[in-house]
């Protein structure tokens, strides 16, 4: 895959998303949230990726937040077009993908930055990572949303104070506050990444993608989250992963789950 602003590889089975626009410190504009969501979308469809790592290039930051200068001097429609369209194109496309998401923040972590990391099914950071949802000091408010899941992940009370103060907070915090699980210097990041990915790619890719829909639908409105851990667990009993898993189990020999 061949893009302008980010860059994309493959081995064995994990896939790794690097925004690179470091003169603008990977900020996000139109063109580089398209070339996210295309890029989401293709990883999505291929059954050979197992689990993606998103992070941005350099040491200064992972996303310093959108692009200001590409809506400065928007309309009240346009506003509203931007924010609708980049939730349901990538911020809303990450956090229902079934292959498992980590963000690496290995910087900056700012407005959209943070948005696109909150996304992400997880998140660890540098040391040296920054994060913060500063819109209200620009006159607005997050809007590929932060004001829902930020407070989903720290708590309303917490969220309130974040985005009404506009402060970043450093990693450390951010892992106080349960935003991130775990913090490491910056050379360690991808490693633990790629760590926690082989982790992960050593279990069932069906049963994961079925937890993910299960925790998602706790977080939606006028769905019954243990309704669909109920359905999906007993799906799981029809898969070739329950059979592989089952089998091993009482073998006594590691699984080779054919992801199916």
């Amino acid at each position: 895959m061949n893009f302008e602003n980010i860059l994309v590889t493959i081995t064995d089975g994990l896939a790794k998303i690097t925004i690179n626009r470091p003169k603008k410190l990977n900020a996000l504009n139109s063109a580089t949230i398209n070339e996210l969501s295309t890029a989401f979308e293709t990883l999505e469809d291929n059954i050979a990726v197992k689990t993606i790592i998103i992070t941005g290039s350099g040491e200064k930051a992972f996303v310093a937040g959108a692009d200001i200068s590409e809506f400065a001097n928007f309309t009240t429609e346009e506003g509203e077009k931007l924010a609708r369209l980049g939730q349901e194109s990538l911020f809303d496309l990450i956090e229902n993908l079934s292959t498992p998401v980590i963000a690496a923040i290995n910087g900056f972590a700012l407005g959209g930055g943070l948005e696109l990391a909150m996304a992400c099914h997880f998140r660890i950071a540098s040391d040296n990572a920054k994060m913060g949802l500063p819109e209200v000091s620009l006159g607005v408010i997050p809007g590929y949303g932060g004001t829902q899941r930020l407070p989903q992940l720290i708590g309303k009370g917490k969220a309130m104070e974040l985005i009404m103060t506009a402060t970043m907070i450093s990693a450390d915090e951010a892992k106080q506050w349960r935003l991130v699980n775990y913090v490491v210097p910056q050379n360690e990041l991808l490693p633990l990444a790629e760590k926690l990915a082989g982790k992960i790619m050593r279990n069932s890719s069906v049963a994961i993608s079925a937890a993910i829909r299960a925790i998602n639908d706790n977080f939606k409105d006028g769905i019954n989250g243990f309704e669909t851990e109920i359905v999906e667990f007993g799906d799981s009993f029809s898969t070739d992963d329950f059979k592989e898993g089952t089998t091993a189990f009482l073998e006594k020999r590691k699984p080779n789950f054919p992801g199916k």
